[in-house]
């Protein structure tokens, strides 16, 4: 039968194309009409990027994104607190990319509409119902936006890739309660700006309260770059901290003002901010680790299994991951309810893990660290931390979310690259 997978995400064309490589029956059903480039700017972690590498995307992971060489850490005076290298600067097998979310999402559309045909993905339709079957399971499509039954269709397992606000993973688990906030509003938007430091960097600047992220996603000519930024406040008045969405439109005026001075000698940031066209707010939430992924033959796949703080570049990057493990599962077990708990077994409790790391803040905890210690700014920085204590923050991160050089390296392929599979049959166009 037909692996049914509700949402086109970043995660669920990504297990797309991943059963397509193993060559499993697959349909993908998207409740909007007509997908368009939503988001900002995120980051692929190496050992996610390798995955996709697997499937063949390096030359079109190169064309949209930029190969991350290094974060770096500064106060709220454009005092460099800390830097490390990425990627392969850093010693790992395969680069991190800072990519724009829409880019990449439109990116593995197209790519699996060249490999599987039109029909492998139904659009303008959305999972409502479920309803179990000797075999299998039927779900019940309707129209997202009035409500009415467009059509039923039959499946071996339904994977809901639907989101940070998974109505599929409410459904399956109503007990376990809704978004935790952190009453922190983000404003993200997408500017040019001169290139700054090596046009390569993702930094962090400020505190937990008020922090500035800015790294470049693709380059224009060579002296500017697009830059991604995102403005993170705490306690701002007046707000919506309840209700996520792409289309939550801000203002310009709701954030320069707290960073109106922030212009350091690397990077102008009220210029960066007042340059932007659009500007969009986002409510920092997470959700609680749930006990289980799967139910009978329903499993949650990327963010409607695990909405996580967006720090220490994660989020997208496990939704990649945990793609590659069900398109795994799925072909070593077969299509069902067994294949789904293998995959349960093998990523829930790791991914867990690094929600409730996220929450501590992870490596951006150096700055309410050093900020503390050196409100006004500072002639040294060694003399205000050491150098091996603002390593061990970012070590005991990478330690707690498995993102060590030595553990990312020594993993191996989570399925193999294209063609390496004896069971790939090439596109699946019924």
């Amino acid at each position: 039968m037909t692996v049914l997978i509700s949402g086109a995400g970043v995660a669920g064309l990504t297990l797309g194309l991943s059963l397509h490589q193993v060559g499993i029956p697959f349909r993908i059903i998207e409740a909007i009409a007509e997908l368009r480039p939503l988001g900002f700017g995120i980051n692929l972690q190496p050992h996610a990027v390798r995955e996709l590498y697997d499937l063949g995307l390096e030359e079109k992971m190169d064309r949209i994104g930029l190969r991350t060489g290094k974060t770096s850490y500064f106060n709220s005076q454009g005092q460099e607190i800390w830097s490390e290298a990425r990627g392969l600067e850093a010693g790992y097998a395969y680069p991190q990319y800072s990519v724009h979310r829409g880019a990449l999402q439109m990116m593995l559309h197209e790519t699996l509409l060249e490999r599987c045909g039109p029909k492998a993905i139904l659009a303008g339709a959305k999972v409502s119902e479920w309803l179990e079957t000797p075999r299998g399971l039927e779900v019940i499509l309707t129209d997202r936006q009035y409500g009415f039954e467009l059509d039923r269709m039959r499946g071996s397992v339904l994977i809901a890739s639907d989101g940070a606000r998974s109505e599929t993973r409410q459904t399956l688990f109503p007990d376990v309660g809704g978004p935790n906030r952190r009453n922190s509003m983000m404003w993200r938007g997408v500017a040019r700006s001169q290139r700054f430091l090596d046009g390569r960097t993702m930094t962090i600047s400020g505190t937990k309260g008020q922090k500035f992220v800015a790294y470049p996603i693709g380059d224009r000519g060579k002296t500017q770059s697009f830059v991604h930024w995102i403005a993170d406040l705490a306690n701002a008045p007046e707000r919506d901290y309840d209700t996520q969405g792409w289309g939550r439109k801000g203002s310009i005026d709701d954030v320069l003002p707290s960073f109106g001075d922030w212009r350091f000698d690397w990077l102008d940031i009220p210029a960066l901010i007042g340059g932007t066209e659009a500007v969009w707010e986002w409510p920092m939430v997470d959700r609680d680790p749930l006990p289980s992924w799967t139910e009978g033959r329903i499993a949650l796949l990327g963010d409607s299994a695990h909405p996580m703080y967006p720090i220490g570049s994660n989020g997208a990057s496990q939704g990649i991951l945990d793609a590659r493990v069900m398109a795994r599962s799925l072909r070593d077990h077969g299509e069902t309810t067994l294949a789904l708990q293998d995959y349960d077994a093998d990523r829930r409790e790791a991914v867990n893990a690094i929600i409730l790391a996220n929450r501590t803040q992870g490596p951006d905890a150096i700055l309410d660290r050093v900020a503390d210690l050196a409100p006004d700014g500072f002639d040294d920085i060694d003399a205000v931390m050491p150098e091996a204590d603002r390593r061990a923050i970012s070590d005991r991160y990478k330690e707690a979310t498995g993102l060590t050089v030595e553990e990312v390296n020594a993993q191996p392929s989570i399925i193999g690259p294209m063609g390496d599979q004896p069971n790939y049959t090439g596109p699946l166009k019924d």
